[in-house]
């Protein structure tokens, strides 16, 4: 018996990710490993779009492309992103 529901059923868990402040996020670089908040990455702006390279090994991390009407975005560097929910104390 398939449970399965579409993305529909995720919008509001993935909105509340969503909102976040993703440079205190951690990223950890698909490459070599190494875990560092994406403020750490050297990130280059002078192209179509940012790239955020490891601050370790220089590999891509995230790329994003934004259009008027819409955005490209590649995680593909990023084995996987930290998110830290906030606290009441924030």
């Amino acid at each position: 018996m398939d449970t399965s529901l579409d993305g529909n059923a995720a919008a509001g868990t993935l909105g509340d990710l969503f909102a976040f402040d993703i440079t205190m996020a951690v990223s950890t670089c698909a490459t070599c490993r190494d875990a560092r908040r994406i403020a750490e990455l050297r990130a280059y702006l002078d192209a179509p779009g940012i790239v955020l390279r490891c601050a370790s090994c220089g590999a891509a991390q995230l790329r994003l492309v934004r259009a008027t009407d819409r955005a490209w975005l590649d995680l593909q560097g990023i084995q996987v992103l930290e998110i830290h929910s906030p606290t009441a104390a924030d």
